[in-house]
Formats: C-alpha cells, sequence, structure tokens
C-alpha cells in the first residue's frame, strides 16, 4: 500500500496554497468546502479565487513565494504555481519545517495526494490510483456513481441521528451493529426519500427485537481470491472471527473486515476448539476441499459457500 487512506478534519486548521491560478482554484475550491483557513500566495489571482477572497471565504498575499511565509503551523501546503523551480524549491522549504506537501501533478514531490471523490451528504468515497492511472479512476467512480442511490445522504444523517437514542436501547456496541446491519438491508430503508418512512422502519425494527446469535459460515478455499463467490465476500464482510489454515494466502484473510478476529487454526481440533470459544460470534472458517468433504459432518448446523476453481 503506496499511501495511507485518510480523512482530514479541517476546519479553521490553516493551509497554505502557492499559486493563483487554474490549478489553484481546483484546490481551493475543495478546502473551501472542508472550511479551512486557506491562504492563497500570488501576484495575481484567478477571477473565481479574486471572488472567494472578496466574499471572505480565504485571505490573500499579492506577493511571490518566499520561504517567509511558511509557518510550522501549516497542515498542509500546496505548490499549484506554473514553475517547476518554484514549486520544487516550496517543497524544499516546507520539508525543512517538517510540513505536509503536495505538488500538484508531481508526484515525487508529493507527502500526500487527493483521491477522486464521491460524496452523498456525510457519506463520502475516496478512489485512488496512487498517480498510476487517473483514466482507471474515473471510470471505477463512473461505476460506483452509476450503483449508488442518491438518499445515502439522508440515511446517513438519519443514523447519525438516532446515535444518542440507540446507545440508551443497545448498550452493546455487537447488538447495536447487529441492528444496524439489519436496518440497512430493508428495501423499504435503501428506496426511503423521508425521515419518516425512516422512523417507521427503526421502530417497527425495534419492535421484534434484536438478539444477537452466533453463527458459523463453512467457506471452500478456491486457489485464487477473485474466485471468492458474492456470498462468500458478503460472509466475510459480517464475520467478526475468521478462522484460516496454515497452508491459506493471506489475500484470503485480509479481504475480511477491518475489524474482525483473525486467527489461525492448526488442525481440526485447535479448529474446533477456537468455534467454540466463540460460538456466540458470526465466524467464518476456511477449509480446504479436503478438508470440507473429510469433517463436513462435525460441523452441524454450518453454512456452507463453495466457490470457484
Amino acid at each position: 500500500m503506496q499511501y495511507f487512506p485518510l480523512f482530514m478534519k479541517l476546519t479553521d486548521k490553516p493551509v497554505l496554497v502557492v499559486g493563483g491560478g487554474e490549478v489553484a482554484c481546483r484546490k481551493v475550491e475543495a478546502l473551501i468546502k472542508a472550511n479551512a483557513r486557506v491562504t492563497i500566495i500570488s501576484p495575481h489571482l484567478d477571477e473565481y479565487l479574486a471572488n472567494c477572497v472578496e466574499k471572505g471565504l480565504c485571505y490573500w498575499v499579492e506577493d511571490t513565494y518566499k520561504s517567509e511565509y511558511l509557518s510550522s503551523d501549516l497542515i498542509q501546503v500546496w505548490a499549484t504555481t506554473d514553475s517547476n523551480e518554484i514549486n520544487h524549491a516550496i517543497y524544499h522549504d516546507a520539508k525543512q519545517l517538517s510540513l505536509m506537501v503536495n505538488v500538484v501533478d508531481d508526484q515525487p514531490y508529493c507527502d500526500f495526494i487527493t483521491p477522486s471523490m464521491i460524496t452523498r451528504g456525510k457519506i463520502q468515497i475516496a478512489v485512488s490510483s496512487g498517480g498510476a492511472s487517473p483514466v482507471l479512476v474515473r471510470n471505477i467512480r463512473q461505476t460506483l456513481e452509476s450503483h449508488l442511490p442518491q438518499n445515502m445522504g439522508l440515511l446517513a444523517d438519519f443514523a447519525a441521528s438516532k446515535r444518542d437514542d440507540i446507545k440508551s436501547k443497545l448498550p452493546s456496541v455487537d447488538l447495536r451493529r447487529v441492528f444496524w446491519e439489519r436496518f440497512f438491508a430493508i428495501p423499504e430503508v435503501m428506496a426511503a426519500t423521508t425521515c419518516e418512512s425512516l422512523d417507521v422502519a427503526y421502530e417497527k425494527l425495534f419492535e421484534g427485537g434484536i438478539d444477537k446469535r452466533g453463527s458459523l459460515t463453512l467457506i471452500q478455499l478456491p486457489k485464487a481470491v477473485d474466485l471468492l463467490t458474492l456470498r462468500s465476500l458478503q460472509a466475510l464482510q459480517k464475520g467478526e472471527l475468521v478462522l484460516y489454515p496454515a497452508d491459506c494466502d493471506y489475500s484470503f484473510v485480509d479481504i475480511a473486515r477491518r475489524d474482525a478476529e483473525r486467527a489461525q487454526y492448526t488442525d481440526i481440533a485447535n479448529l474446533l476448539e477456537s468455534i467454540s470459544l466463540s460460538k456466540e460470534s458470526n465466524i467464518c472458517v476456511y477449509l480446504s476441499d479436503a478438508e470440507m468433504e473429510k469433517h463436513l459432518a462435525i460441523f452441524e448446523g454450518a453454512r456452507l459457500l463453495y466457490n470457484g476453481h
């Protein structure tokens, strides 16, 4: 992983943008939306930036770049001029103060990069190739855009509004997770366009009662990760514990949900012991074809998921 994915809170944080042209416009627009405290250093400004300054959305220092404009309190520094020499000087000066710098469209001089974004209210999805293929990223973004309903922002706002209420009703983190998994699996919820209809579904789900039952899913281990079926992937995203044999390629384990516990088992006896100790959890177990056939009878009540070869 070349870049660590991270969302930064920039509200009222000082950010410096050097340059006042079209490239600076794009960056300043995004920074203003993030409520950053933006200062622009440039002898001239594009019309859009001049309007932003006039409206008090950002500050302007009418000057060419000088290292004195850098200070240790800056959260980000953006070099957007049309001169590589100036941009690289900004980078080296900023590094002397251990500042995070982005020289636009010059990846070797970037401590961070900005991904392609999809926004639905509070929902933000970032897509990046680390600068390797912007066209591919654009295609991925278009695909995601076409599949994401426009009501994602509404759903996120509703969930946020119920945070205190659900904590009082379900003190357990696990129970709250189970509740939201079931809530967002309701077709009427995913198609909702008003908070009122979401409230009805919310209360109805509580009336039915929420309990947490553990489950056991046996996943046939294929030769490659891309042979895992959609059902297997869905099970792994719900699994709280993923058990795998010693010869299992870790790419199969890494595809599980990020907060899932992962553990290697040495033999069937060790596997059964691990399952018995976590019987209230949603457990996913990777098994080879041979192990599936040989020991299937001892996993009573388990869900079986077969994959391609």
